[in-house]
């Protein structure tokens, strides 16, 4: 006599139940199926009745499963499967979908039977999918984005672009609250500031406001500040845009030229959108190739007049400003790949062990063709000995742009001095000019990305060179530091963590 042929309280229970449920033997023949089980699986009443345990496993599990199996048979008791694992199905008509099962053994007329409890978690997979995928557009949010507890103002989540503008990490902010970063701001002050979202009389706030970055300088934004909850817990979401170049470029517009001028400020009202950070990087762009160009296309054309044997220097001459122009070209344009590698995801490094002297030789040596007339580089007097373990490009790449733009912003007739500290914790290279300074008012800004000094606005350059240092230097536990008078010069800080 067949299981369950004449017993009618099975099918009342198991009709009753919104999971699947299958009982099989312990040949792996399934004896009972409920309705859910039949629907989920895609076959009629009692069609499983009599089939292999294996039409519902995909093929490259059921090795696995039947080993399994024996072992559970063997031991009985209760199992939970697919907490935590990637369990699949198979239908009837050969899809495969996941689930989780609850196993539990028992015997019957002396003979061993295993009950599943099947539930189909496709919606629940999907859900999870879809919680990863929006965690993704948080953490690679080019915006700061910080989920606080509305009664302590302590950070639960800080988004990636936060915690590289403020330079704490993630373990260092999840200690802090949103006052660490607000001095001027009270506790008192700041809850004044949240209650009419508490009291629902907003569903947003915005403001201006000034944030503190971690090396203690300030720079300012706007807050987007909503109401929400994390299971039971109530938290607000602050959406902070970094509005450094508004502002300063906004201060000092009167200084530029009126076509740029313009360009600038239709950027800078649409600062949120992607079209402004296209705008401005084309004015960029045409700005900075303009100047090159030109002289390319004029050396060029001198070129042809100078047709003499005994002219041969002119024509060195007009052949070194292309080359010049053409190696100036070059530059920005690796900028420009580093920028978008860097905000790609694609950069790696490559940690490896070199002495010191070896790489401020080649950076001395290559900065030398650079140099003004009357200006000299003093060679760090402590260098040999020592030897360091870093991503080598890296940092060529870092010390190579502080030296090129000491020489940039400094008179001809000085010098810049490179000097050396070996730290227990750190390496420290000091690159010390004699230049122009830069703006005691327009410090905080000098690493953000197309940034300019209003005293440098003509001289070449793209505003992205130390942006990218810092970037890779922040990635690696690397840092840069400076200090700056306006008018006397700078000392730019390259820390290489040991």
């Amino acid at each position: 006599m067949k299981l369950f042929e004449e017993n009618d309280i099975f099918k009342i229970l198991s009709e009753a139940i919104s999971e699947g449920i299958l009982i099989v033997n312990e040949n792996q023949l399934i004896v009972a199926s409920n309705a859910m089980a039949n629907e989920m699986f895609g076959y009629d009443i009692e069609e499983l009745n009599g089939k292999s345990l294996d039409i519902l496993l995909p093929a490259k599990t059921r090795i696995t499963h039947e080993r399994h199996f024996g072992k559970f048979i063997e031991k009985g008791g209760k199992r939970s499967m697919g907490l935590g694992l990637d369990l699949e199905g198979i239908r009837k008509d050969g899809s495969e979908f996941p689930l989780e099962i609850g196993l539990n053994s028992f015997k019957l007329l002396r003979k061993n039977y295993v009950m599943a409890l099947v539930i189909d978690i496709s919606e629940r997979k999907k859900a999870e999918q879809a919680i990863n995928h929006w965690f993704r557009i948080f953490n690679e949010s080019l915006n700061e984005i910080f989920v606080f507890d509305y009664k302590t103002f302590t950070f639960l989540n800080v988004n990636h672009g936060a915690q590289l503008n403020l330079g704490y990490s993630i373990e260092e902010l999840k200690q802090m609250s949103i006052l660490d970063i607000k001095p001027e701001l009270s506790k008192e002050s700041f809850t004044r500031l949240l209650r009419p979202l508490l009291g629902n009389k907003k569903e947003k706030i915005e403001f201006e406001t000034m944030h503190q970055r971690k090396d203690g300088s300030t720079y300012p934004v706007e807050v987007h500040l909503q109401l929400s909850t994390i299971g039971k817990k109530q938290v607000v979401v602050a959406i902070v845009l970094d509005i450094t170049e508004r502002k300063s470029y906004t201060q000092n517009l009167e200084r530029k030229v009126e076509e740029r001028t313009e360009q600038l400020s239709e950027a800078l009202k649409a600062e949120k959108s992607l079209n402004e950070l296209k705008t401005k990087f084309l004015s960029l762009v045409s700005h900075e190739f303009k100047t090159p160009l030109t002289s390319i296309l004029t050396s060029t054309a001198l070129l042809s007049k100078y047709t003499e044997t005994d002219q041969q220097e002119k024509r060195n001459k007009h052949i070194e400003t292309i080359k010049s122009k053409v190696k100036h070209l070059n530059d920005i344009l690796t900028d420009f790949l580093s920028l978008e590698r860097l905000e790609s995801g694609k950069v790696t490094y490559n940690p490896v062990s070199f002495p010191l002297s070896k790489l401020v030789n080649e950076v001395v040596y290559s900065a030398n063709t650079l140099l003004k007339e009357g200006q000299r580089i003093l060679y760090p007097k402590n260098v040999d000995g020592i030897s360091i373990t870093f991503d080598e490009k890296i940092m060529t790449l870092a010390l190579s742009n502080l030296v090129h733009n000491a020489i940039k912003y400094s008179p001809g007739n000085t010098s810049i001095e490179l000097a050396v500290e070996h730290e227990t914790k750190a390496l420290k290279i000091h690159v010390i000019d004699q230049g122009v300074g830069i703006p005691e008012e327009e410090q905080p800004f000098i690493f953000e990305r197309y940034f300019r000094a209003s005293n440098v606005l003509t001289t070449q350059g793209t505003g992205i060179g130390l942006n990218i240092a810092k970037q890779h230097l922040f990635n690696l536990g690397g840092n840069i530091t400076f200090e700056s008078e306006q008018g006397k010069g700078s000392i730019f800080t390259l820390e290489i963590p040991i």
